[in-house]
C-alpha cells in the first residue's frame, strides 16, 4: 500500500494569466539540475493560452500532471488522493491568481512543506491589476520569496513597482525581467521612515504600520531602545492594573483586513485607562515573557504616559 512521505517539499509559483508562471515552469522541468529522478507532481491550478510541453522534462516519466479547474476540489482529501496516485516525493504548484493562498494552505496535506515560493507579474499590466485586485496582488506578494516582473521596459519607472512590493514586504527580492531575457535584481534603498538609532525612535502617525511590521521582523533591532508614538488602548480585566495593550489598526490591503495590531504595555503607574483610549507612549522595548503573548514577545515598559485625542488619521496604511 502506498504512504504519503513524512515531508512533501512544495514548490509554489504564484501570479496571474500571462505572467510567466507557465514558462518559468517548463524551463525547471526541463533543467536536468532540478529533475533529478524524483517522482513530482506537477499541479496545474489556471491554465492559459501556453500549455506544457511534457515530452522536453527532464525524467518525463516521473512526473504526473493533474489539473485542478473548481476551487471545490481543493481539499485535503483530494490532494492526498493525487499524491498517493501518483507517489509523488514532491509538488510543484501553478496556483490560480484569483485564488486566496489561505485556500491552499488549509487544503495542504500533513507532511506538505512550502520550500520555495516565486511570485511572477506582467509588467505591463501589474499596476493596473493592483489598483483593481489589491487583495490579489498582495497576497501574492506577502507570502513570497521573490517577485519577478515579466517584459519590464526600460521606459518604466521601477520605483512605482518597488514601492508597491514593498508597501507589502521588506523580505522578499525583485527582478525586472526584459524581453531580451536580461533580468535585473532590485537595488533601490528602502530606508525607514525614522531613526532606529536616535536617541528616541519618534514614530509619526504615518508611520505606525511600517514600525509595527518592521518590529516584529526584526525584533533584535529594537531591544533596549526607547520608541515614541500614539496608540488606541486595549485593555483586559484578566490582566493586572499595570497591564494594556497599545496599538493602532492597520489596513494591509483593503477595508476586509483592517487588524488591531498592538503590543504589549507596562505602565509606570495605574492611570485607569479604558479600551479605545488614545495615549501618547515613550517606552523602552524589552523581550520578555507577557501574558498577552502566552510566552514571550516585545514588552513595552513604558516610562512616560499622556492620555490625548485621537489623531486626524486613525487608520495605520502602508500607502
Amino acid at each position: 500500500m502506498k504512504t504519503i512521505p513524512t515531508e512533501t517539499p512544495v514548490y509554489l509559483f504564484l501570479g496571474f494569466l500571462e505572467s510567466g508562471k507557465t514558462k518559468f515552469i517548463q524551463e525547471t522541468m526541463e533543467d536536468p539540475r532540478f529533475a533529478t529522478g524524483e517522482k513530482t507532481l506537477l499541479l496545474v491550478m489556471e491554465e492559459g493560452e501556453e500549455e506544457y510541453e511534457t515530452i522536453k522534462f527532464a525524467n518525463a516519466e516521473s512526473v504526473e500532471l493533474a489539473v485542478i479547474d473548481d476551487k471545490s476540489q481543493l481539499t485535503e482529501e483530494y490532494l492526498t488522493k493525487l499524491q498517493l496516485e501518483s507517489g509523488a516525493e514532491r509538488v510543484v504548484v501553478e496556483y490560480n491568481g484569483t485564488w486566496l493562498l489561505e485556500d491552499f494552505f488549509s487544503a495542504m496535506p500533513e507532511g506538505w512543506m512550502i520550500n520555495q515560493v516565486m511570485t511572477f507579474f506582467h509588467a505591463q499590466t501589474f499596476l493596473n491589476y493592483n489598483a483593481n485586485m489589491r487583495q490579489f496582488t498582495f497576497d501574492k506578494i506577502d507570502n513570497t520569496q521573490l517577485v519577478v516582473f515579466n517584459r519590464f521596459d526600460a521606459s518604466m519607472d521601477k520605483m512605482a513597482f518597488h514601492k508597491v512590493v514593498r508597501g507589502i514586504s521588506r523580505r522578499c527580492d525583485i527582478v525586472y525581467e526584459y524581453a531580451d531575457g536580461k533580468a535585473e535584481f532590485d537595488d533601490i534603498e528602502d530606508p525607514l521612515p525614522f531613526d532606529v538609532n536616535a536617541p528616541v525612535i519618534r514614530i509619526e502617525d504615518k508611520d505606525y504600520a511600517f514600525f509595527y511590521r518592521d518590529l516584529t521582523e526584526n525584533l533584535e533591532t529594537y531591544i533596549g531602545k526607547t520608541v515614541k508614538f500614539k496608540g488606541i488602548v486595549a485593555t483586559d480585566k484578566r490582566l493586572s492594573p499595570l497591564d494594556i495593550v497599545v496599538g493602532r489598526h492597520v489596513m494591509t490591503c483593503c477595508a476586509d483586513d483592517i487588524q488591531y495590531c498592538g503590543l504589549a504595555c507596562e505602565l509606570p503607574n495605574e492611570m485607569q485607562l479604558q479600551t479605545r483610549d488614545w495615549i501618547t507612549v515613550t517606552a523602552k522595548v524589552e523581550f520578555k515573557k507577557h501574558r498577552i503573548y502566552k510566552g514571550k514577545g516585545p514588552v513595552l515598559v513604558a516610562e512616560k504616559v499622556i492620555i490625548g485625542q485621537p489623531p486626524e488619521e486613525q487608520l495605520a496604511t502602508f500607502y
